[in-house]
């Protein structure tokens, strides 16, 4: 509350409060508010000639009663009368009011900005004040349009005084964070700039903000503050704490803006005027020697202030990179914070030298700490510093010691928590980087592989192999070290699946010890084959087919395990259908064919690593080009932009083939079932289509060259008829049926599912979604033993949907014969952000008697959704950038479903966003993060769910960049729960 004089007291408030503070239940609190506020709601209405004292005083109330959590849905307009007042107090609790309760949005805005426009123009310093503190607190488009041009004209007026400049630069500050467009560039930019000479610290401080956010977008303009502000620095540093008195903090002359104008040079590269220059390093060399003196306080408030300058200064000195002298000096101070007793004083040194290792002039220096962060590496016991110096380690890394941080980083992570290991599969890239050993490179991966085989991304294993498929000299250590770490009693499957390959290979160099003779190296793969996912099974398979091509005495062995019934009738259709093909080919194949079919890889192209690619598009300054790390289906992961190196075969596919044939051709309309309704869909949920499976793998790029999408002048041109049949609009169809809803709330989460059943037809569906492109397969299924005529689904786009989503439709055969299925493609393209989904309407003839139905195709928006990974820092900042009201779309909600922790993690990766762990401070809640591809723009989206489990509830949070979708998501997610 502001301060009232003595006089000016409100006893009535005094005595509400006093009663609110001696309730003894929440009930009695409620029932004592609602009184009041009848009692006020009766004084604005009955009694005409309120004085201002009970306006303030009843405004007041309504305030304080909000601030407890209720809300007030009265009183706005006699807050906005006391904004006429002549009185400070009374003008006050009118902007505060307004401040806090009256939405951008509401109707009595115009209002609101006359009344400040009188206060602007008033040239009262303490109403103007009160003026400008509103608009930054409201800071809706609507007032920054009103008063954007007026705000610059108050703040570089000569006879404004030093609290209104103040307030006018953080108000024009707010504005333009909101609404950049509306903050005009003029004549006032080369005044505001002298501001940063202005005789007022306080006015120079709110100066620096609002240069420093100006000059991101219009560097030039604001050029001339570069030497303004090496002055005005020059005199802070150089100053004695009693030069200052009113701006020192604990001996240390005015710290925050010391770091205002340090981050304001950061804009800008080093000046080009040698004496400004000149001026600058002494500066920076009088901050690096202040922090050398001993310090002149105890207190953590002084040490706080004075480093704030010191990681400040040496921020300014990586950012200019010029200063060898300066980066040296940098460097050897923050060795001296790395054994420091404070651990964000560790924290701050270790990232600072992160940066400078990358310096051709401090390189060395960092380089001489590597004992120190090793040692921090082992017995840190905050795992966020620890990760600092994994990144430290990895910074300073080169050929001279790659062996030692290498060795180091691998002895550490057998014992390292799980938090950390993942940074420290770093090792691989280095491995790789610095390699002048091939042999030792094998080596460290390998162990790599034993130690974290979670944390090893498939890239990792695919580029080993690749240099081991490329380089002769080092396939048979390969073959011999990764035969000897099989012998393991408990083998990562990765190391299976490097195993099993480098065997399939060159298991033949290796084969003439008897300790690794062909059928002890078969016999070793195969007692890990129960144990591996289905995947690794079937590159194990392709191991057992190039063995009987190397060594032609286990033929025998392995027709027999690949003729065992667990093989020929496996239920996976992938297994199964290699065991067949190796089988019939080791049985009828020559061994001239056998050989040619079955001969050795060639070496893969020589490209760049994929590893180090990966790590480039995390590094680099797009995030959208990060944002399929780690999401990328194993089919289409890369060896140095190769395919993936599995055991060559002829006809058999990957082991992550894609059986729907989504990034391929689609298959063919499945023949009708000999066999009555039970088997309408038996493929449904598998892996695969009702038609043939695709023959070989196909990069995922195919899938999203093959959906063209539709040519701009005729949106629907590539339909499959040339000339078909108008399709019926919407209003040719009736409406949905009055599931329709709940059907389709089934498939927000999930692809694949009966859409609709009765006792005449089953509808199922399958689809799958790259980026803004999709295909969806339609099953239909006739349960009778009558033949369907005049069969025809078609899709209806309500509305205008038409320019939010083309969906690419191919007929279907009319007649549907008794116990028969159909299956209909659709190829869909994410024009816009759409909220109402298609429309499929199907109409048929049973018997003579016409049918038709209406569903609702399951195309939401979130089936667009690309999943995004995200470090916490760079979600929070991302989150508040998302902070205007329309941008957030919140619910409050009973849970419907029982709350398991698994499932909702399910349902949220279903969904389609990323679950970004170690971000939201409540390790209960649930975070997450992605973008809304479409192909006019893309939507990022932020989540957060925070369950309660006593109270059974729910709450929702979405904020996305556009207010339609961040409503609709909501809504969406929410129906899940």
């Amino acid at each position: 509350m502001p301060a009232v004089s003595k006089g000016d007291g409100m006893r009535g408030l005094a005595v509400f409060i006093s009663d609110i503070r001696n309730c003894k239940s929440k009930e009695a609190e409620i029932k004592r508010i609602n009184k009041e506020l009848a009692n006020i709601r009766s004084k604005f209405k009955g009694d005409k000639a309120l004085d201002g004292y009970s306006k303030k005083k009843y405004v007041c109330k309504l305030l304080f009663i909000f601030l407890l959590g209720h809300d007030i849905d009265f009183g706005h307009m006699e807050a906005v009368n006391l904004l006429s007042s002549n009185k400070y107090t009374e003008k006050q609790i009118g902007y505060l009011f307004i401040s806090v309760l009256v939405n951008s949005n509401s109707e009595l805005i115009r209002l609101i900005n006359n009344a400040i426009k009188n206060d602007l123009a008033s040239r009262n310093p303490t109403f103007m004040c009160l003026a400008l503190h509103c608009i930054a607190n409201v800071g809706s488009r609507e007032m920054g349009e009103a008063f954007a041009a007026d705000i610059p004209r108050i703040l570089v007026a000569g006879d404004s005084m030093d609290s209104v400049k103040q307030s006018a630069a953080l108000c024009l500050l707010r504005l333009y964070k909101a609404s950049p467009d509306l903050v005009p560039m003029g004549e006032w930019t080369a005044r505001v700039v002298h501001l940063l000479n202005d005789q007022h610290m306080g006015v120079v401080t709110a100066a620096v903000s609002l240069i420093t956010c100006l000059c991101k977008k219009n560097p030039d303009d604001f050029k001339t503050c570069i030497s303004l502000a090496v002055s005005r620095l020059s005199r802070i540093v150089s100053s004695a704490s009693t030069d200052l008195q009113d701006y020192t903090y604990y001996f240390v002359p005015a710290p925050w803006l010391s770091v205002k104008l340090l981050r304001l040079l950061q804009c800008y590269p080093p000046p080009e005027d040698a004496a400004v220059k000149g001026r600058l390093v002494e500066c920076l060399e009088t901050v690096l020697n202040k922090a050398q003196e001993p310090p002149k306080s105890k207190k953590v408030q002084h040490s706080n202030a004075k480093n704030a300058i010191l990681f400040e200064t040496i921020s300014l000195i990586i950012h200019y990179d010029s200063e060898p002298n300066l980066l040296v000096r940098a460097c050897n101070q923050l060795g001296q914070f790395l054994q420091h007793r404070e651990t964000n004083l560790r924290y701050l040194a270790l990232e600072s030298m992160c940066t400078l290792a990358s310096s051709e002039f401090s390189h060395e220096a960092v380089k001489t700490h590597i004992d120190t962060v090793i040692n921090a590496l082992k017995t840190e016991r905050d795992v966020s510093v620890r990760q600092r110096a994994a990144d430290l380690l990895y910074a300073m890394c080169d050929r001279s010691n790659a062996k030692q941080i290498v060795s180091e980083m691998l002895r550490y992570l057998e014992t390292a928590d799980y938090a950390i290991r993942e940074e420290i599969v770093k090792v691989a890239i280095l491995a790789e980087k610095y390699a002048v050993d091939y042999s030792w490179y094998v080596d460290t991966i390998l162990n790599l592989i034993r130690i974290a085989g979670d944390y090893v991304s498939e890239e990792v294993w695919y580029r080993v192999l690749q240099i081991v498929t490329n380089r002769d000299d080092v396939q048979g250590y390969a073959a011999k070290t990764v035969f000897e770490a099989l012998q393991a009693p408990a083998c990562h499957e990765n190391m299976v699946k490097v195993g099993g390959y480098i065997l399939g290979e060159f298991g033949n160099l290796i084969a003439g010890d008897p300790r690794s003779s062909p059928p002890v190296q078969f016999s070793l793969l195969h007692s890990k084959f129960h144990l591996c996912s289905v995947a690794t099974r079937a590159l194990l398979l392709s191991t057992y087919i190039k063995f009987i091509n190397l060594f032609p005495e286990t033929k025998a062995t392995i027709q027999g395990v690949l003729r065992a019934g667990s093989q020929l009738r496996n239920a996976d259709v992938e297994l199964q259908q290699r065991a067949v093909e190796y089988l019939t080919l080791s049985s009828v194949a020559s061994t001239d064919v056998l050989a040619t079919v079955l001969e050795e890889m060639p070496p893969f192209p020589e490209r760049e690593s994929s590893i180090l690619a990966k790590l480039k598009r995390k590094k680099g300054p797009g995030a959208g080009s990060a944002l399929d790390d780690g999401r990328r289906d194993p089919s289409s992961h890369d060896i140095n932009g190769g395919v993936e190196p599995t055991p060559s075969t002829v006809s058999t596919p990957s082991p992550s083939a894609d059986l729907l044939g989504l990034r391929a051709a689609p298959p063919p309309a499945a023949p009708p079932a000999p066999s009555g309704a039970g088997q309408l869909l038996v493929d449904v949920f598998s892996d695969g289509p009702a038609g043939q499976p695709s023959l070989g793998p196909t990069p995922e790029e195919a899938f999203l060259s093959e959906l063209e999408p539709p040519a701009p002048e005729s949106p629907m041109a590539l339909l499959a008829d040339p000339a078909p049949a108008a399709d019926p609009g919407p209003e040719d169809i009736g409406p949905p049926i009055p599931e329709a809803d709940e059907l389709l709330n089934k498939f927000v989460c999930r692809n694949n599912g009966v859409l609709f059943e009765n006792q005449l037809l089953q509808i199922g569906v399958k689809s799958e979604f790259r980026q803004n492109l999709g295909r969806m397969y339609l099953f239909y299924g006739n349960k009778t033993s009558v033949q369907f005529q005049n069969f025809s689904p078609t899709v209806v786009h309500p509305g205008d949907l038409q320019a939010q989503l083309a969906v690419q439709t191919k007929r279907v055969a009319s007649q549907v014969d008794g116990g028969a299925q159909v299956q209909q493609v659709l190829n869909i393209e994410c024009l816009r952000d759409f909220l109402t989904p298609p429309l499929l309407s199907v109409r048929f003839r049973y018997g003579g008697a016409p049918q038709s139905l209406t569903l609702k195709l399951p195309v939401t928006i979130n089936k667009f959704f690309q999943p995004t990974e995200m470090a916490a820092q760079d979600f929070f900042q991302r989150w508040k950038q998302l902070s205007l009201p329309q941008q957030e779309a919140q619910k409050i909600f009973k849970a419907n479903h029982p709350m398991d922790a698994e499932v909702t993690k399910a349902k949220l990766l279903g969904f389609g966003s990323a679950l970004l762990d170690n971000v939201d401070p409540n390790p209960e809640n649930f975070v997450g993060a992605g973008i809304i591809q479409t192909k006019a723009l893309q939507v990022g989206c932020l989540l957060r769910l925070e369950p309660n489990a006593q109270a059974q509830m729910y709450r929702l949070t979405l904020r996305t960049s556009k207010e339609p979708v961040s409503r609709h998501l909501c809504e969406l997610l929410a129906q899940q729960f």
